[in-house]
């Protein structure tokens, strides 16, 4: 039964989830494992074919905020764990995350690292000898290295089906090519017009990425979340040697093997917001022109092209996801603007928005902090661990 002020209400059964990536999928099946009865309306031909399916595919649980470092552990133990829970393999491997932290914020980093594993995650600092056997690098300037043994990459596409399969096992019936026209709210619930047919639900679930907020403004809502592009540059296969997830956090550059090849990339701060999944050929002279100042040897490996990719991440001001009923409308629950983070946090947030939603709020961990009235009221949150 979901509480509320006023006492107890009827147990809603009819979800309308609107997005088929990752976090819908989780979402749809964790709902339908509470016993809703769920419908998925997604406007692409296929499950994962927006931010999830052009993911960097990284996961990792360091992170400055305990809330981010709470999702993102339980989630990757999950991921560990799928398939002995699941009898499926999602692609988690524990490659690594290393950090190079400049001077200046060391003793900040270390003051994380302890809450890190004040969680339990495994999180070390390496010696400067220790961390150029795994990356090479140039010394100056850095403070440290922390290194977390669990982080690493998941499959995208494997997640997220082996959840829309999950789902469909308990009932789930998933519209593809299926976009969302028009949301009406009645009396006895919400009205969806999507492709050719009419949809009814007691609740929407709107997990529609950097689209969230065209869905809402068909309901009348403002949810502040937008597109923002993120270029993935590749070196040639068999170009270098194998390396784990290295960030340097002075400069933003980031880069891991995959394969027999190494990717890189740097997110660029006057990226003008908007869905683009082109690459930015022309940003890619100044990666390599920053990254070259910490890993010199990336300028002598020959790049492929065809290697090469763009996505976007789904932004909020703040960088943080919004969760949760919105407050003027409780039956609308909002699981969206992950940031570029939604694939490392999504089997914690399926069941946390079932909990939202079947039991009146969230009882694993208390989401308040991320719910919209944050954005509304400017007590934007700060996370300094944001690629």
């Amino acid at each position: 039964m979901r509480e509320t002020s006023g006492g107890v209400v009827a147990k809603p059964d009819r979800v309308i989830v609107i997005g088929a990536g990752i976090i819908g999928a989780s979402c749809a099946y964790h709902l339908a494992s509470r016993g809703q009865h769920v419908t998925v309306l997604e406007k692409f031909d296929a499950p994962a074919e927006g931010s999830t399916g052009r993911s960097f595919a990284s996961v990792r649980a360091q992170w400055s905020d305990d809330l981010n470092v709470t999702i993102s552990w339980e989630s990757i133990q999950t991921y560990r764990d799928f398939e002995k829970l699941h009898n499926v393999d999602v692609g988690y491997r524990p490659t690594g995350y290393m950090y190079l932290v400049p001077e200046k914020d060391w003793g900040t980093q270390l003051s994380y690292v302890a809450v890190q594993q004040e969680h339990g995650v495994p999180v070390e600092i390496l010696s400067f000898p220790e961390a150029q056997l795994k990356t090479p690098f140039i010394q100056d300037g850095l403070g440290g290295v922390t290194w977390g043994s669990a982080d690493g990459v998941v499959d995208p596409y494997l997640a997220t089906t082996a959840y829309v399969a999950m789902a469909k096992n308990l009932g789930v019936t998933f519209y593809m090519k299926t976009e969302v026209l028009e949301i009406t709210r009645t009396e006895a619930g919400w009205r969806v017009r999507a492709g050719d047919a009419i949809y009814e639900a007691d609740f929407i679930v709107n997990c529609a990425g950097g689209w969230s907020n065209l869905t809402g403004q068909l309901a009348g809502f403002d949810i502040p979340v937008q597109h923002v592009r993120r270029n993935i540059y590749s070196t040639a296969p068999n170009s270098t040697p194998i390396h784990p997830m290295t960030i340097d956090l002075e400069s933003g550059i980031f880069l891991r093997s995959e394969g027999e090849r190494l990717l890189f990339g740097l997110a660029r701060a006057d990226e003008p917001a908007g869905y683009n999944t082109s690459v930015d050929w022309d940003w890619m002279e100044t990666v390599l022109e920053t990254a070259g100042q910490r890993f010199p040897w990336l300028l002598d490996a020959p790049l492929d092209p065809s290697g090469a990719w763009a996505g976007t991440y789904e932004v909020t001001p703040d960088h943080f996801p919004i969760l949760g009923a919105l407050p003027e409308e409780p039956n609308w629950i909002n699981a969206c603007g992950f940031s570029g983070h939604g694939v490392m946090q999504a089997p914690f947030i399926g069941k946390l928005i079932a909990e939202e939603l079947c039991d009146g709020k969230s009882r694993s961990i208390d989401i308040e902090p991320l719910r919209i009235d944050r954005l509304r009221d400017g007590r934007l949150r700060s996370e300094t661990m944001v690629l």
